[in-house]
């Protein structure tokens, strides 16, 4: 395996982007990933904090430790990982891990990875998604995703700048991807308008540095609230009030994170308003 270290954008021309690593490591160890050359973009990726703008090479730990950004994203990132996890971790890796969907991780023909079922939506899936889960029942995994959902971030790529929503998109038939990232497109840095008021809730198996069962971020800009879940649908959830959760279509197992999401959601809300 090839290791390359390009020194701007312009050089970059395939291969597997690494950064932190904590999420591309496991995974070609795992051989759920596969590369022949590795290119590791520390050096390409802005990190930092600058008011509202956030290097996607910033880590989860600065980000918890600086008054500077929202109490919403602070506490997610605290919530995400373990500190060594967290001292390694990018924003920008963060926001693309992979479902921890057993079935995925375990390599089975599942539709994400080419094949024509779910095995969750037809096995065990305590863990499952409680949304959009018709075609893949898998959760995505991140606390910062749903952070940034509520506080209604931006992305600027090496090609595009584009709402952090529009970074994700439901797998399917016609294409099995959960990001709309194009090869060789990094995410170079987030963009965060002010909030007035802002929290992350999380439920998980463990008390600490467990991935979300359920997470639900909240926030309050200019007298309009935002809610967004994570380990709720294949993609970060964004919704449009508390009803919304009237409309889940969970699993058998699953029911039990609706109720979970409606207790977290009015806590959240009653925080921020």
């Amino acid at each position: 395996m090839e290791l390359l270290r390009p020194s701007n954008l312009a050089e970059l021309d395939g291969g597997l982007f690494v950064h932190g690593g904590t999420e591309v490591v496991p995974l070609l160890r795992d051989g759920i990933l596969h590369a022949e050359t590795l290119v590791d973009i520390r050096e390409l990726v802005p990190r930092g904090i600058d008011g509202g703008r956030i290097g996607a090479g910033t880590t989860l730990a600065e980000l918890e430790a600086s008054p500077h950004i929202p109490g919403a994203l602070r506490e997610a990132c605290r919530l995400a990982a373990s500190p060594q996890l967290r001292n390694m971790g990018s924003l920008g890796g963060n926001l693309l891990q992979s479902t921890r969907c057993w079935y995925w991780r375990l390599k089975y023909p599942c539709r994400l990875h080419g094949g024509d079922r779910c095995h969750a939506a037809e096995g065990e899936h305590r863990e499952h998604a409680i949304f959009a889960n018709d075609f893949c029942a898998s959760a995505h995994p991140s606390d910062v995703a749903a952070a940034l959902l509520a506080l209604d971030a931006r992305v600027r790529t090496s090609r595009r700048e584009l709402g952090l929503a529009e970074l994700y998109r439901l797998p399917d038939e016609a294409d099995r991807r959960t990001t709309t990232l194009e090869p060789g497109e990094v995410i170079l840095e987030v963009e965060i308008p002010p909030a007035e008021a802002s929290i992350y809730l999380k439920a998980m198996d463990r008390k600490r540095w467990s991935f979300p069962q359920v997470g639900v971020a909240a926030a309050r800009t200019g007298g309009a609230t935002r809610i967004a879940l994570a380990g709720v649908a294949p993609v970060p959830w964004l919704l449009a009030g508390p009803e919304d959760l009237d409309g889940a279509t969970p699993l058998p197992r699953t029911a039990w994170k609706v109720e979970v999401a409606r207790a977290l959601v009015r806590r959240a809300l009653t925080e921020v308003t």
